[in-house]
């Protein structure tokens, strides 16, 4: 089969690769659409290897996200082949992940697709709202109180303002001014604060003793902990170490895990419209390196898919 790897740390590269055989447990999908995030980009560059979050090994495999359909399954597995699933391969050490004609995942990786929904549109959400959903199990905030979201017209951002819309919290948005008008009528904020401001100062003229808790989807840290009132809570996403929690500030770094519930919990509120699903445009699988270029150039408001359904010219 053929896919997209990370070998010499200088984009990726398309090989072929013995079909992956699934164990006890585990499910082979046969790959429809995968989205690129930019994860996928630090791997490709050793970007992630600066954050100390991974080992250096000779191939790193590209994907997190995947829409697809059961293939075969190992022994243990309530699936049945030929049902469309979504899924999230987590492991960072995987030689071989989404951005491939198959791939292997632990059957918990993996939920139901939504009904209805173009496999494109269907491998855009899982990673990036399974982030956002457990940053807030993390923060445990109650419905009525604040909550700061940067970053809110990308990925992980786009979700938490979704998310937290609908868990009943206070939403203010950070992102570019252009974006004003996609975080408030798309995904419901309720205040916005350009990227531009002064953020902690701008936040901290609507809600003067701070908002309750943060989702740093833009990983601005320190400056964004300077919003959130005392013993209030941080949710830092991801890269790099996490600011030092000031003031009773309880700080969760947030590294999504797949885990099934939550991923049909996902679908369910995808299904209901209460999720939504952003393709901003579709590649090849073998031409995943423009795929690549097209998502480091920045500024691309939803996701980058290669779709394998699209036959070669």
């Amino acid at each position: 089969m053929r896919a997209l790897v990370s070998r010499q740390l200088n984009g990726p590269e398309l090989i072929e690769a013995e079909l992956p055989e699934p164990a006890k447990g585990q499910v082979r999908i046969k790959v429809d659409a995968a989205a690129i995030n930019p994860v996928d980009l630090a791997a490709t560059d050793g970007t992630l290897l600066t954050y100390d979050i991974t080992a250096p090994r000779e191939q790193f495999g590209l994907g997190w996200d995947v829409a697809g359909t059961i293939d075969t399954t190992g022994p243990g597995v309530d699936l049945e082949p030929g049902t469309p699933v979504v899924g999230v391969a987590d492991l960072l050490g995987r030689s071989l992940k989404t951005h491939a004609e198959y791939v292997v995942l632990d059957a918990d990786a993996i939920a139901r697709a939504p009904r209805g929904l173009d496999p494109a549109e269907a491998s855009t959400f899982a990673l990036n709202a399974l982030t956002a959903l457990q940053a807030y199990d993390a923060l445990n905030l109650r419905a009525g109180q604040t909550v700061l979201v940067t970053g809110a017209a990308g990925g992980v951002g786009g979700y938490a303002v979704e998310l937290g819309k609908h868990l009943g919290l206070e939403v203010i948005a950070s992102a570019g001014e252009a974006d004003e008008e996609l975080v408030r009528r798309r995904f419901g904020a309720d205040e916005f604060v350009p990227r531009s401001a002064d953020l902690a100062t701008a936040v901290r003229a609507l809600y003067p003793q701070g908002v309750d808790g943060v989702v740093d989807a833009a990983v601005i840290g320190i400056g964004t902990q300077e919003a959130v009132r005392n013993r209030g809570v941080h949710a830092h996403v991801v890269a790099g170490t996490p600011p030092t929690p000031l003031r009773g500030i309880s700080v969760y770094q947030i590294f999504a895990t797949a885990r099934r519930k939550e991923l049909d919990e996902l679908v369910a509120l995808v299904e209901a419209g209460v999720l939504s699903t952003r393709v901003a445009a579709t590649y090849r699988l073998e031409d995943g390196e423009a795929a690549y270029k097209h998502l480091a150039q920045g500024g691309v408001r939803g996701r980058v898919v290669l779709d394998l359904r699209l036959g070669s010219e």
